[in-house]
């Protein structure tokens, strides 16, 4: 399986993406390559490491190199008895430090959502047989056969469709369908 053409898989066609991948759209993958690319590539999960604390996570917004600056422009102007300037700019650094506290959690929320939401079981195409599996087993050159209702359980290609549509709402916070194309 070629690896040199990297993570832009959108950019090239349904054909030739099962070329890059060395399969094929009647047989899908084979008994030994998928053991092949589970023993390199791992299970299909998202992998959950333990996060910082909430008071860890709003004390590290301070530590970016724009917020030293601000803190010392704040020093400075306190030392040379600039209080409403310091004041202002100490209170920028704080409701900064707020800010990116909450979209942070906001997007921890997210990623959690997403794990709860992975299917546990999807439909392949292994050694020209239609087969269920969880969804923790997929590798990349896996063909994934959807069906209405069901969920993506990981990053695809779409190689053939007929009238797909997607409810991205999970992503992106859109409230309609997107409709996707091979």
């Amino acid at each position: 399986m070629q690896t040199s053409f990297g993570n832009h898989w959108h950019h090239v066609s349904a054909g030739e993406t099962l070329k890059l991948l060395d399969t094929t759209a009647q047989a899908g993958l084979d008994a030994f390559e998928v053991a092949r690319r589970q023993a390199h590539f791992g299970p299909n999960v998202l992998t959950q490491r333990r996060g910082q604390g909430p008071l860890m996570r709003f004390l590290l917004q301070f530590h970016q190199p724009l917020i030293y600056i601000l803190l010392a422009a704040a020093i400075i102007t306190t030392f040379l008895r600039e209080w409403v300037d310091a004041g202002v700019i100490f209170g920028v650094v704080i409701v900064n430090a707020f800010i990116g506290f909450l979209q942070e959690s906001k997007a921890l929320r997210a990623i959690a959502a997403l794990a709860r939401a992975m299917t546990s079981e999807t439909s392949v195409i292994r050694a020209g047989q239609r087969q269920r599996i969880p969804a923790s087993q997929l590798v990349p050159g896996d063909l994934v056969v959807l069906q209405s209702g069901d969920r993506v359980p990981a990053d695809m290609r779409v190689s053939r469709s007929r009238e797909l549509q997607i409810d991205e709402s999970a992503l992106t916070g859109e409230s309609v369908p997107v409709e996707k194309c091979a």
